[in-house]
């Protein structure tokens, strides 16, 4: 637990400092890191291609200067490579100007001042590249954001600075500059104090230097005027022990200076220096008393040499603390030093291909395998028959969803008059599993009808989308293949579309009849397929419901059921309008139709719940559009998975 509350390590200073403006501004304006250069490649995949056939483009660029309003990049091409010729072009591909690489090309413009100096250039004729500016702070950022530092084990002091570009030359470059700039700032802190003592005596010494001359022209006219008078070896004496005092009042002056920096006045060194300048002051005091009993000439002579000898001490004590600190900044090394210089990895370090690979795979598979549970989670559409049979509710049979029939459905939106041997199923491909499917459902109907009051047939749904126009046509198309005479009545006079699956128009139909506008002679169609006839919807009326309740609807099929021997009346879905629940009390057999994986099992519930409470019942329910999936192949209804062909060839 001791590293959790550790101190803070000085290297965490260091780090800051690695990354201040201060160094990494240097870096900026050193290498020009202001100019942003970039090649132009083949969108997403160009640059890797040019890399793996060793055609990649670079361009070295010591100066480029914009117009200050210009914010926008310039294009460069290349014109000759042989010779380095160039051309510079504006954000519209107006050409700037034109140049030589190794050579400033500039040029005036309306917007202002272009300059360029390109000094190599690696391309192709043709190639172009993307020149453009950028603020200091902004390169200065863009070096925070990709420099990390960090140190080399716990409280070692040591840092290791790293650099992710995509430019060698140029990271290995911007690293020993950060580093050199790093260590030159150390020093110059470090000789900062003898920077600033050095400053402060330069500045001072021209003063004490015109104190001295002027203390020795005062002595010396003094001399003159009184014909050189000479001190007694008393005299001389007190004027050793006033020198020597005021060297030591100077010596403790330059003390107090330093020790000030680091100590207060309480501290017991800042105390010791003031008692002793008192007692170098008490001494200094009495020696004054004892020069005022000497004679005047002798006093003033005294006084004028003490100026001298003093002002002479003083200049050469800051001439030797001159010297003393200019050998001191010469020598300052600083704490700091640089143990490697910058090197590149001779490989990328990023991005690392293999482990994307695997990982791409793995998440993949992860996020293929998470979209299929999610999709089984939400969907609660019906995957088998056993659901349905559940709640009580038969599975007269499983249609398989046809490739045919999805081909058919993608041409019949491109077709202005489609024939019927084009649309229905039933009559493009008669082999197709879906249409033994629809065999299999014609004998189970015939017995299911056996007992029916009618041979009136509903077809009805949940909901719309399901396939009950598909189930209703091929159904009735393979009933009539029997020999059966078929009508098909398109009792959805909302939404209909049975006469786009077999050939025929839906004027003239079913409201028209209802409504007392066409005699029941006019409104049986003969369609291309042999025993079958069709009722289209007719115009879509403003009140289908009520059409259907009138009478002529139950004349009409109580006249089909005399004249045919199977009448087939598509509804639509029950869940949306009532026309079933009023088309299922006068039909003898109701089935309902539900689409694979998209019809829940309880829109199935309630549809039955809303036949039985009109009183109908529905006999069984019609599973359409069955894909072919590993859970559900060995379902008791998949038959149809299984072909029997007589000719070899169409085995697959």
């Amino acid at each position: 637990m001791a590293d959790l509350f550790s101190s803070e390590s000085s290297a965490t200073t260091e780090i800051e400092i690695l990354k201040s403006r201060m160094v990494l501004g240097k870096t900026v304006e050193q290498l020009n890191l202001t100019t942003v250069t970039s090649a132009n490649y083949f969108p997403i995949v160009g640059k890797g291609i040019a890399r793996l056939l060793g055609q990649q483009q670079s361009i070295d660029v010591e100066e480029l200067e914009l117009p200050k309003h210009e914010i926008n990049p310039v294009e460069l091409v290349v014109k000759d490579q042989t010779k380095g010729l160039y051309q510079l072009l504006n954000s519209e591909d107006e050409p700037i100007l034109t140049g030589e690489v190794g050579k400033l090309a500039t040029a005036n413009t309306a917007t202002g001042e272009y300059q360029l100096l390109v000094n190599s250039l690696n391309a192709e004729n043709g190639d172009s590249f993307t020149l453009a500016k950028r603020s200091r702070l902004n390169a200065i950022q863009w070096l925070q954001a990709n420099l990390s530092i960090s140190e080399r084990g716990k409280q070692t002091g040591i840092l290791q600075l790293t650099f992710m570009g995509a430019n060698p030359t140029q990271i290995q470059a911007i690293l020993n500059d950060i580093s050199e700039n790093y260590l030159l700032q150390n020093v110059a802190r470090n000789a900062a104090e003898a920077e600033n003592s050095l400053v402060f005596l330069k500045r001072h010494l021209p003063e004490i230097k015109k104190q001295l001359n002027t203390a020795e022209e005062q002595l010396n006219k003094y001399r003159q005027a009184n014909e050189s008078v000479n001190l007694d070896l008393e005299t001389k004496a007190t004027l050793q022990t006033m020198v020597e005092l005021e060297a030591q009042l100077n010596e403790l002056t330059f003390k107090e200076s330093d020790i000030s920096q680091r100590f207060t006045k309480d501290h017991p060194a800042y105390i010791a220096l003031l008692d002793k300048r008192n007692v170098l002051l008490h001494e200094k005091s009495k020696l004054n008393k004892r020069v005022e009993q000497l004679p005047k000439t002798q006093r003033e002579v005294l006084s004028l040499m003490r100026d001298v000898q003093v002002n002479q001490q003083i200049y050469i004590q800051l001439l030797n603390k001159v010297q003393e600190l200019n050998i001191v900044k010469a020598s300052t090394v600083g704490n700091v030093r640089i143990l490697d210089s910058a090197q590149t990895y001779s490989a990328p370090v990023k991005p690392k291909k293999p482990l994307i690979v695997v990982i791409s795979i793995l998440l993949g598979g992860m996020l293929a395998v998470a979209i299929a549970l999610l999709k089984a989670a939400f969907n609660r559409g019906i995957e088998s028959p056993e659901q349905v049979e559940v709640i009580g509710l038969p599975v007269y049979a499983s249609i398989p969803l046809s490739d045919t029939q999805l081909s058919i459905a993608k041409k019949i939106k491109t077709m202005r008059q489609p024939k019927v041997e084009q649309v229905l199923l039933a009559k493009v491909n008669p082999a197709d599993l879906a249409v033994e499917a629809f065999r299999g459902l014609r004998t189970s109907l015939h017995f299911a009808m056996m007992e029916a009051k009618n041979n009136v047939l509903m077809i009805s749904g949940p909901s719309p989308a399901v396939g009950k126009s598909f189930v209703s046509a091929n159904m009735a198309a393979v009933i009539a293949k029997a020999e059966q005479r078929v009508l098909i009545i398109d009792a959805d006079m909302r939404k209909g579309r049975i006469e786009q699956q077999l050939g025929l128009s839906s004027s003239q139909g079913l409201s028209d009849y209802l409504s007392g506008q066409l005699p029941l002679t006019e409104l049986v169609k003969t369609t291309s397929v042999d025993n079958l006839d069709f009722i289209s919807r007719g115009a879509v009326p403003p009140n289908p419901s009520e059409l259907l309740m009138h009478p002529r609807f139950a004349q009409l099929l109580e006249w089909a059921s005399k004249h045919y021997d199977m009448v087939v009346v598509d509804t639509p879905p029950i869940l949306a309008v009532t026309d079933a629940a009023i088309v299922g009390r006068l039909a003898g057999t109701s089935l309902i139709v539900g689409r694979f994986e998209q019809t829940a099992l309880k829109e199935v519930e309630i549809t039955k719940q809303r036949f039985e409470q009109n009183g109908i019942e529905v006999k069984g329910f019609i599973l359409n559009a069955v894909e072919r999936k590993a859970s559900s192949y060995y379902g008791s209804y998949g038959y149809y998975q299984y072909g029997y062909c007589t000719n070899e060839k169409n085995f697959k």
